[in-house]
């Protein structure tokens, strides 16, 4: 290969990714930020059973959580987004560092109440993107066998969020047998499973937490602002 040019990159915006820069100046010294959400309105949700779980893992391994409770939460576009339920989870999308998202599979898909959360986090708002460079793990139940088709759906929706998702998940099966009647979880593989995913996601926010503006830094949305920016500046006086 002898032509090594790059004709069509505006050479000002173009960066050669740098090491030192992924190693951050200062730590953040807070504890490491979570919000949780569940798929499922049921009184005894395994959804919110299999969360809570996670959320006390966390806990332990030293973060803050937050669990958004989806009750009352509108469908999307059928309330303003001035509605009680939607800035309570828009400011907690906004406030954590990481999410955990846990679905029910019903229909070979996650359920309404799972997508409508994530509907109502918008992908921007104004110039902050409430999901970008967050960390996600992707957990779901089943009343039958053990099946992906929740968690592959929630990692569309990561991806499309702009999230660091995790490559380890959670697949709970037969979930009503992995509970006892207090609603904590029994001694399993399965729990083993999701101490081993909460405790990725905690390494992996630590990881990234303090670097996620520079590793979400893109060429064509550099481009686009410093045309926008030539736009605003030269423009004539009205």
């Amino acid at each position: 290969m002898s032509d090594l040019s790059l004709p069509n990159v505006q050479s000002d915006l173009f960066e050669q990714p740098d090491l030192s820069k992924l190693t951050p100046t200062s730590a953040a010294l807070h504890p490491p930020r979570f919000l949780l959400l569940y798929g499922s309105l049921r009184e005894r949700s395994y959804s919110k059973l299999l969360t809570l779980e996670a959320a006390r893992l966390l806990v332990a391994m030293g973060g803050e959580v937050r669990i958004f409770d989806p009750q009352d939460l509108p469908l999307p576009d059928g309330a303003p987004e001035s509605h009680p339920k939607v800035k309570e989870l828009r400011e907690l999308a906004q406030w954590a560092e990481g999410m955990v998202w846990c679905s029910p599979e019903r229909h070979g898909a996650m359920t309404g109440i799972m997508k409508a959360q994530i509907d109502w986090i918008p992908l921007s708002v104004g110039a902050v993107r409430p999901t970008q460079g967050k960390t996600l793990a992707v957990m779901e139940v089943s009343g039958g066998s053990q099946s992906f088709n929740a968690v592959n759906q929630l990692r569309i929706l990561g991806r499309w969020m702009r999230m660091i998702t995790i490559p380890n998940q959670s697949s709970v099966a037969k979930a009503f047998l992995e509970f006892d009647e207090a609603g904590r979880m029994k001694p399993s593989a399965y729990y083993d499973r999701v101490v081993d995913v909460m405790e990725e996601l905690m390494k992996f926010t630590l990881m990234t937490r303090d670097v996620a503006p520079y590793l979400v830094s893109r060429y064509s949305e550099r481009k686009e602002t410093a045309q926008e920016l030539s736009k605003r500046v030269n423009q004539k006086s009205i």
